[in-house]
């Protein structure tokens, strides 16, 4: 029997006898059926973890692997102690993307790349996140491949994981991952939040919203079934390309595959209870729409878009407002208005929260070769976006 706290299992193998021990048992899913066989454990682990969030539930990711996984392989490591699963490493293998500059294969978070989930992580039982990242740490400090793990919390599990594997041997980048500005909704009422917001700020939302209201009969309508979540989709993805045509064009909604993601989870996003996604409506029209998410008490403001012919009565703002009011009204605990640096953003926000974006690679020549390209391929972005600065 293996000295180590872990004894790695091929999927669909006995569990073995030893277990009863309390040694983690780690597993590697890397099959679609596999995956869709953890629907439930996942979510109830997540839920008793402190990566808990909309992004890292089952739902999110599953569907992303269906929609936005293409050539991908999975690999899942899952940690568990007598049956009971501790710990999800919700990972896939990317290949070499020259095209697209990525010239290395690497593992990467599940949720990676433009549909934009934020705060990916390691998903670990609370209490057991020390025995859960020396585990991972040993497994994966044993495989020759790079780690490029997006958009983390400087204070995660994934963080914990990092300097594990550094002190393996493993090289580590750390570079920027965004800001997420968010609200704390606790113990506040509308007007009180809203006392807070600059004069200026209060002005222009009072001033607009009483415009538009002497204008037209402004109706919000919330969707409330999977029918009203379809229609309400397709009238957001309309007012996206209407904002964003004008200025080049988005990359948030901007491909069919997306388009069939959000869809899919719109529809598991419904069932759970967790959809946010509102329209206003002028004279029956449908001129803005807010894509909000609301998940163990933090509302996520995911996407919007609106008339930019109607753009001088400011409707994202006012849709905006509509959204946090109705977030307090709900007793949510924070609004989250998610990575982006808009300035918009800001006239609302109480905190922020910074991302990190982490590369990490084994010691080995090759690992040591990866680096190296990774680090070229860098500084060649950066070489590029300097010179379009200065054009």
């Amino acid at each position: 029997m293996s000295s180590l706290p872990y004894r790695i299992v091929r999927p669909g193998e006995p569990a073995p006898a030893e277990r009863t021990t309390g040694a983690l048992r780690l597993e590697t899913i890397r099959g679609a059926e596999g995956f869709a066989a953890l629907r439930e454990e996942w979510d109830e682990l997540l839920e008793h973890s402190a990566a808990n969030c909309v992004f890292l539930t089952w739902e999110w990711l599953y569907t992303w692997w269906w929609y936005q996984g293409e050539g991908r392989r999975l690999s899942i490591l899952t940690l568990r102690r007598e049956g009971r699963l501790v710990a999800i490493a919700p990972l896939c293998i990317a290949p070499a993307e020259p095209r697209r500059a990525m010239p290395i294969r690497r593992l990467e978070w599940l949720g990676s790349g433009s549909v934009g989930s934020d705060y990916l992580d390691v998903i670990v039982r609370r209490g057991s996140e020390s025995a859960a990242v020396t585990v991972l740490a040993d497994h994966l400090a044993a495989r020759d491949i790079s780690l490029h793990l997006q958009r983390v919390l400087k204070d995660s599990t994934a963080s914990r994981l990092a300097a594990e594997l550094a002190s393996r041997g493993h090289s580590i980048d750390i570079e920027p991952g965004g800001i997420c500005p968010h609200i704390d909704l606790r113990e506040r009422t509308w007007d009180a939040y809203l006392g807070e917001r600059s004069a200026s700020h209060r002005y222009t939302l009072r001033r607009k919203s009483r415009r538009l209201q002497e204008r037209f009969d402004p109706q919000f309508e919330t969707a409330r079934d999977r029918d009203e979540a379809n229609r309400a989709l397709t009238a957001l993805f309309d007012l996206h390309d209407l904002r964003w045509d004008s200025a080049g064009g988005s990359t948030a909604l901007h491909t069919a595959a997306l388009r069939r993601f959000h869809r899919e989870f719109g529809r598991h996003a419904i069932d759970r209870g967790w959809l946010r996604l509102v329209v206003l409506r002028l004279a029956g029209q449908p001129v803005a729409a807010l894509y909000g998410l609301r998940y163990g008490g933090v509302h996520y403001f995911y996407q919007s878009g609106f008339d930019p012919a109607l753009r001088s009565y400011s409707l994202g703002m006012i849709t905006l407002a509509h959204a946090i009011e109705a977030a307090l009204a709900e007793g949510a605990r924070e609004f989250d208005l998610l990575h982006g640096v808009e300035a918009y953003k800001f006239h609302w926000a109480t905190r922020i929260r910074t991302l990190e974006d982490l590369w990490l690679h084994p010691s080995s020549l090759r690992g040591r070769a990866r680096h190296a390209i990774v680090a070229l391929r860098r500084w060649v972005i950066a070489l590029v976006r300097r010179k379009g600065g200065r054009s």
